[in-house]
């Protein structure tokens, strides 16, 4: 990917998520020059095992062949309903970077003390693979999974969308519209 290309397009998801039965994903479309070219909206099931094909249909919606990145805000959303980074770069045909704010020993354990008898979600979750810790210009550490792009032009595309603090442009404007979209839903909490 040409990093200093002005035109190119991720897609940044990220989710709102207060203990419904549904949680709200938002998709947006921004420019590296940090234009924004475009918002999506899907739900996904708290609890399920939809959130990856909820990622595969935002994409898909767009109807779109300009965006170079899908870049997640984490993939265990929505109450341990896991995003598969590979299966969504092998559906979509676009790399997929996965972006992580703290180190942890992982969740296996939370899984399996809240779904007991899914071994398929424990699975699924093993099968994630390690992250790789990339501290950014601005001082703040976060933690990379990717599919379809090694880890160093991952981490060159996090740092590239990241104006300040740790958190890239693309998921933080994904966030805050998941969260309006969750507060215009149901009211403020």
């Amino acid at each position: 990917m040409h990093l200093a290309k002005k035109g190119l397009r991720v897609l940044g998801v990220a989710e709102s998520f207060r203990g419904r039965e549904h949680s709200t994903l938002a998709g947006v479309v921004m420019r590296r020059d940090r234009i924004i070219d475009g918002f999506g909206f899907a739900e996904v099931t708290v609890g399920g095992m939809d959130a990856t094909n909820a990622v595969i249909s935002l994409f898909k919606d767009f109807e779109r062949e300009d965006i170079n990145l899908i870049m997640l805000s984490g993939c265990v959303i929505a109450w341990y309903n896991i995003i598969i980074p590979e299966e969504v770069w092998m559906e979509t045909g676009v790399p997929v970077v996965v972006v992580t704010y703290e180190d942890s020993e992982g969740l296996e354990e939370e899984i399996g003390a809240h779904f007991p008898d899914d071994e398929g979600r424990l699975d699924v979750y093993r099968h994630l693979g390690a992250r790789t810790a990339r501290t950014l210009r601005t001082g703040y550490t976060v933690y990379l999974r990717s599919a379809g792009i090694d880890a160093r032009e991952a981490g060159a595309m996090v740092e590239a969308f990241t104006l300040e603090g740790k958190i890239p442009e693309p998921l933080r404007t994904a966030r805050l519209a998941a969260r309006a979209v969750m507060r215009h839903r149901y009211g403020r909490r």
